[in-house]
């Protein structure tokens, strides 16, 4: 079986690391590639799992809105998210959800983060802001989006004031390898907050989390996003010792 990662640059995922050790965990033969392409190579790819020549899809910046529209089903989370990060085939037909949408509460489980009645600010509007912004509110918390190009009930980075109880999420890919000395936020803003949850995985440690001693990466979210992508192209729910594998993909990670 031929998995893969659509998206536009690449250089910096984890993601083949990750599915191939779900893969050996499962003793299933499977291999999972990353496939740099543009917009409007989007259909062909979709095509090439609507013909069987890979068996599904994670969908990552800057096309999970954008493959939305060559879905033949998208599911009511996904719909209700209004971005796609998996995909697969069911019945003939072209099947879209969001898995990001599970990741990211289980990286809120996973580092006790409680969101219940705090103010959370999710920097940045596209699709994986999407997702942790339908998690905060089903998880009872008060989210704002915060944009350089602020509309509707946006907040403008200018704007922006912390508190000492709230909490930041990064969404957007500022300060991802290799732009590693960017960040979203300064100093004044970002060390106020109670804790960051950046999810960018790669640097593990980003300017943005130094900021703050209560900072946490992504990797969690993308172990755990990845891990419910294959239960659904596989079909089989595995009960895997995620801790264990998340310890061990921590370590590759750090002595690459």
């Amino acid at each position: 079986m031929k998995f893969g990662l659509l998206g536009e640059k690449l250089s910096h995922s984890y993601s083949p690391l990750i599915h191939n050790l779900l893969f050996k965990y499962k003793n299933i033969d499977a291999t999972y590639e990353l496939f740099e392409i543009k917009e409007n190579q989007i259909e062909e790819y979709i095509n090439n799992l609507r013909n069987g020549l890979v068996n599904g899809y994670n969908v990552t910046i800057p096309y999970k809105e954008k493959v939305m529209k060559y879905l033949d089903v998208i599911d009511e989370n996904a719909k209700e998210i209004g971005a796609v990060n998996t995909i697969y085939l069911k019945d003939g037909k072209v099947h879209g959800t969001n898995t990001d949408y599970f990741g990211f509460i289980e990286e809120l489980k996973y580092y006790n983060i409680d969101v219940n009645n705090k103010r959370c600010f999710i920097l940045g509007t596209g699709g994986a802001s999407k997702a942790c912004k339908k998690a905060l509110a089903d998880l009872n918390a008060s989210y704002y989006l915060v944009s350089r190009k602020p509309s509707n009930n946006e907040i403008g980075y200018d704007k922006l004031e912390i508190n000492a109880n709230d909490i930041i999420i990064n969404t957007t890919p500022v300060g991802m390898y290799p732009n590693v000395d960017a960040s979203p936020l300064d100093f004044n803003k970002a060390s106020k907050a109670l804790a960051i949850v950046d999810i960018i995985f790669n640097p593990s440690v980003t300017k943005l989390m130094s900021y703050n001693k209560n900072s946490y990466n992504g990797l969690m979210m993308l172990l755990m996003q990845a891990a419910m992508s294959e239960d659904i192209w596989l079909n089989k729910n595995y009960n895997l010792d995620y801790k264990k594998i998340y310890n061990e993909i921590k370590k590759v990670i750090c002595c690459e």
